[in-house]
This record gives structure tokens, C-alpha cells and sequence, in this order.
């Protein structure tokens, strides 16, 4: 019985603990248009604390900068026994926010701070044949980054954020025909560094890290499947993936700019977390690999007033076999199609609105066999806005 309890808990509760989560380039900021493009080199308002706490330096004295995004799409699982219940679309929509603010200190040291969301999804499976270990989920974080940036000189700044994160985790199961709902939260801390170069006068190039994220979750519950009903004391460590960023941005002339980035991110690392049920580890071979972000994306400018922004991303899927993927990590190789607008109201402040769809490979679930299945071609769609004001 001990053998089976191990195994439910690393087929269900392991991959929804670490692989619920999804890190999302989108926070509601003109990002989501140009797909991610550019993001470690643009330095166009203050979200650059996020993107690259360097780019504080080509920035006003005071800016502040804020978005509202949702996320929703279609992420359908299908069982392969017809006569068991499938679950359906299990995505449900996902609001997002977020604000920075940046400002001058002197003539070569600026200092911001930004509160915003890149980590985490909500799933809900409702009512299907395995409700019982999964009916809904909720993995969510937000990040308080106070950052610091240094101009060396007219071509070189330097940048770095102290990240405060709160993780919340939330696990909700069918038992005996009620929703028993689990949850945990814990706080961590990360860092990002960041380098930003002017290559020519009409070039820049921008180079970000940020280092892994540990939450430590505890839940406590029961279970009933087929041939088993057992309590589960689970102790998860989850971590959000170490990532690096290099981006190239390019003036054209005063109308038209391109951009570029090249991406990796350690998601091997990230799907191998310490998981103990019952003060035993459970043997967690990692079935993820790191993967790689590449973008291009393009600005016109047709006048003072206006902007349009387009851009498209493709990110590696972080399984090393489509084949044998986690129910509660849907993806796979993954195509971003951005666009959107920035209008200066005032030549103080400026509105923007953005939509991207991403698209995903379709995988498979092959473990445990009686909940086996497909998801076929998911997506995802972001809308959002965002406003910022100098002064």
C-alpha cells in the first residue's frame, strides 16, 4: 500500500504542485504585443525593472507604468476509455495585473519598484472520473522587486532587483461528493541582474538573468481512487526556473525599429522538485529539459501621437517526449503571435492595448493508465492595457 500511495502522489500531486505553473513573459505591459521581442533591450517605460533593471537609465526622471491583463484560451483533455467522464477545457480565465515606478537620483543612479505577476495558472478539472485526485487547481505568485540602476558611462548600465515573492498553492478534490479544498503559502526571494549596452547610436543590446525561485508548500488530506483510499502529509519544494535573456534592439530610422531575443530557461531543474509524502522521498526523475526562447518583433511609428507593435515567439517545449506528459502541464513547443498600439495622450502620458495568442503542441498522458489521454492543440489568449506617466 505505502508503494501505491508514493505512486499516486508523484502521478497527480507532484506534477500539479511544480508544473501548474507556467512562466509567462506577459504582465500586461506592451510586452504581450511584440510577443516578448526586445524585452532585455527596450527599455520604453518603467516595466523594464522587470525586464531589465538596467533600462531604468534611458528612462525619465519619474515614470510610472501599469497594466491589467486576462488570460483564457482552451486546453481540452480527453480520456482514452470513452466511458469514463474527461474533463474537457480545463482552463479557466486568469486576471493579471501590475505597476512599476522608476526614478532619478542623480545623474547616473536610478531607483524603482515594481509589483506584478509572471508565475502561475489556474486549472479546473470539474467533474470527471478523477475528481477524486484532482478536481481543481490554483498556483499562483506575485513579486515586489525593489531594483537599483548604475550608468557607468554614455554605453554601458548596469542593473540589478532584489525579488520578494509569494507563492499560494491551492489543491481542490472531489470527497464524497463535496470539494475539500487544500492550501499553502509560503514567501522566497530571487534576483535579477542585468546589463544594458548601447552597441551605436542606433543599436542597443541587453543581457538579464534571474536566479531560480524556491517555494516550500505543506498539504495535508485524503484520497480515494480505484482500489485505495489513503491520507497524504505532502511536503513539495517548487521551483521557478532559472533564466537568461539577450536581446537586440534596432532604429531603422525614427519610424521603424526591430528587435530580437534569444532565451534559456533551466526547466529541467524545474521539473525535478523535493517531493515527501509520508516522510519518504518520492523518486521524481525529471521527464523536463531546459528550453530555449527565441523573438522577433517589429515598432512603426507613423506619427508623435501613435505606435503599432508586432511581434512572434517560439519557445521549446520543456519535454523531452510529447508522448509522456503531466495532466497538469499541458504544453509543448509553443508559437506566440502578438500586436497592439501605444497612443501618447499627452506629452506626458501614454495608453496602450495589446492581444497575443500562443499556441501549443499537442501532447499525450500515458501514466497512470486509467486516466490516459489527449490534449490536442492547446492555445492561450492575453488581452491587456497599460498606461504610463512621466513627470
Amino acid at each position: 500500500m505505502n508503494k501505491f500511495i508514493i505512486l499516486c502522489a508523484s502521478v497527480f500531486i507532484s506534477p500539479l504542485t511544480h508544473a501548474s505553473a507556467l512562466y509567462f513573459y506577459e504582465t500586461g505591459t506592451e510586452d504581450t504585443a511584440l510577443a516578448g521581442a526586445g524585452q532585455a533591450a527596450r527599455a520604453q517605460d518603467a516595466s523594464t525593472i522587470l525586464t531589465n533593471p538596467a533600462g531604468m537609465t534611458l528612462l525619465p526622471d519619474h515614470m510610472l507604468t501599469g497594466g491589467l491583463q486576462v488570460l483564457d484560451g482552451n486546453i481540452d483533455y480527453q480520456l482514452n476509455d470513452p466511458q469514463r467522464n474527461s474533463p474537457g477545457d480545463v482552463l479557466k480565465p486568469f486576471p493579471n495585473a501590475s505597476a512599476f515606478y522608476s526614478q532619478r537620483i542623480n545623474d547616473n543612479l536610478f531607483a524603482g519598484i515594481g509589483l506584478y505577476g509572471d508565475y502561475g495558472l489556474g486549472l479546473d478539472y470539474g467533474d470527471w472520473a478523477g475528481d477524486r485526485i484532482i478536481k481543481k487547481s490554483t498556483l499562483a505568485a506575485m513579486t515586489l522587486s525593489p531594483s537599483l540602476a548604475w550608468k557607468l558611462n554614455d554605453r554601458l548600465s548596469i542593473g540589478a532587483s532584489a525579488n520578494i515573492n509569494y507563492g499560494f498553492l491551492s489543491l481542490t478534490r472531489s470527497v464524497q461528493g463535496d470539494e475539500y479544498q487544500e492550501q499553502d503559502h509560503d514567501w522566497a526571494m530571487s534576483y535579477r541582474l542585468g546589463l544594458l549596452m548601447a552597441l551605436t547610436d542606433s543599436t542597443r543590446a541587453g543581457v538579464t538573468w534571474t536566479s531560480q525561485t524556491d517555494y516550500d508548500f505543506d498539504i495535508h488530506g485524503s484520497s480515494q481512487i480505484p482500489r485505495a483510499s489513503f491520507a497524504i502529509p505532502l511536503t513539495a519544494q517548487i521551483s521557478a526556473p532559472e533564466q537568461l535573456m539577450f536581446s537586440v534592439v534596432h532604429d531603422i530610422n525614427p519610424q521603424w525599429s526591430v528587435m530580437g531575443d534569444l532565451g534559456w530557461q533551466d526547466w529541467s531543474q524545474f521539473g525535478a522538485p523535493d517531493i515527501t509524502v509520508r516522510g519518504r522521498q518520492v523518486d521524481n526523475a525529471s521527464r523536463m529539459k531546459d528550453t530555449w526562447h527565441m523573438a522577433l518583433g517589429a515598432q512603426y511609428r507613423p506619427s508623435e501621437k501613435w505606435r503599432f507593435d508586432a511581434g512572434v515567439a517560439f519557445d521549446s517545449t520543456p519535454y523531452h517526449d510529447q508522448g509522456n506528459v503531466s495532466m497538469a502541464l499541458p504544453t509543448g513547443d509553443e508559437w506566440r503571435f502578438g500586436t497592439g498600439a501605444q497612443y501618447r495622450i499627452t506629452p506626458a502620458s501614454q495608453i496602450g492595448v495589446a492581444v497575443e495568442y500562443l499556441h501549443m503542441q499537442s501532447s499525450h498522458v500515458v501514466s497512470p493508465a486509467i486516466y490516459s489521454g489527449r490534449f490536442d492543440k492547446p492555445s492561450l489568449w492575453f488581452a491587456g492595457v497599460s498606461y504610463s506617466y512621466q513627470f
